[in-house]
């Protein structure tokens, strides 16, 4: 027996597929070439997390509160990695059917540039042919496999595609496998594979004031999103706030300066964690967040960092009072191998 199950994305597109008896709805949507955004698949994660809206279903019993609470479950939220159809069913899934409607696909390139921009953060430019085919979401992120290997690394895009060209900003681990051979060995013309695109963190419409949260290299997806609103335009104010932890982690503010620069609402603002900083704007990413900034809840935040850096603005926010209307994060933790 098998079920139809409709999918309803955020950008009002609804797409349809089967599940036969006992297949999870991600499995599903999967086979039939529908990229539900998905991690781990073991409902470890919560990053499948979906809201059921209508049909009878199973929610399975191997996944953890820490990515589906009890209060969740009873507003009809499922991991779909966990989700199991017994009948019709209709799904919201967070998430543009532009994300999802393709299975990930691979591509190969060649290293166009390579720079250490501080002790603490390298950019890498590939390019290739095969890449002037790769659409993505600015704030995504994609598998970049570790030549000579078989590991890969998740890194996000710090641009967007251009003449078959994409860019990255990645953090310089000491001994870290993709770190070592970029300081290393890495050369112009050296062969690279990436999988993907991935990730449910990416720039929506936008309907509201944006107020965007970088901790480190989590400015890459950033730089990406302003790439694209600097071509699209926007009538709302945007304004971010860039946290490193040390003087020469801030890197790419000459991008940021030519950013408020091109688009008109555009602000932003840099500190450093480090007291003994000689930079004039110490402290947290949270200290400098001001009441104009959330607007009063009429805002959408967007969040890019370190677990740490993610629970404290989380909790700052809900200190405040305030709600935001839509709040999208992507935490990140550097491979110590």
């Amino acid at each position: 027996m098998s079920h139809q199950i409709a999918l309803n994305f955020e950008d009002g597109v609804t797409r349809f597929i089967t599940a036969h008896a006992g297949e999870t709805v991600a499995d599903a949507a999967y086979r039939q070439g529908i990229n539900i955004p998905l991690d781990c698949r073991d409902g470890a994660c919560g990053t499948c997390k979906c809201l059921a809206e209508a049909g009878c279903y199973e929610l399975g019993e191997d996944y953890i509160e820490d990515a589906l609470s009890a209060d969740e479950v009873e507003q009809g939220f499922v991991l779909t990695c966990q989700m199991r159809a017994l009948g019709d069913c209709v799904v919201r899934v967070p998430a543009s059917s532009q994300v999802c409607r393709a299975a990930q696909a691979t591509f190969q390139a060649r290293i166009s540039a390579v720079r250490q921009l501080s002790d603490s953060t390298i950019a890498l430019s590939i390019k290739g042919e095969s890449l002037s085919q790769l659409a993505f979401l600015p704030g995504q992120y994609v598998n970049l496999g570790v030549p000579g290997s078989q590991q890969t690394r998740a890194y996000s895009f710090s641009s967007l595609q251009r003449d078959g060209e994409v860019s990255f900003l990645i953090r310089n681990v000491p001994g870290g496998l993709m770190s070592s051979f970029l300081t290393g060995l890495a050369k112009a013309g050296d062969n690279m594979t990436l999988a993907g695109p991935l990730g449910s963190f990416y720039l929506r419409d936008i309907r509201r004031p944006l107020l965007l949260l970088a901790g480190g290299t989590g400015l890459a997806p950033f730089t990406a999103m302003l790439e694209k609103i600097a071509e699209q335009g926007s009538e709302h104010p945007l304004h971010l706030i860039y946290g490193v932890t040390h003087d020469f982690d801030l890197v790419a503010l000459d991008r940021l300066e030519d950013f408020a620069r091109r688009i008109p609402q555009f602000s932003f603002s840099t500190c450093v964690a480090n007291p003994e900083s000689q930079y004039p704007h110490k402290g947290y990413v949270t200290q400098h967040i001001q009441p104009a900034h959330l607007n009063q809840g009429d805002v959408d935040v967007y969040l890019c960092g370190p677990p740490p850096m993610v629970e404290a603005v989380s909790q700052f926010i809900r200190e405040q009072g305030i709600v935001p209307a839509n709040f999208y994060y992507e935490k990140f933790a550097a491979s110590a191998a």
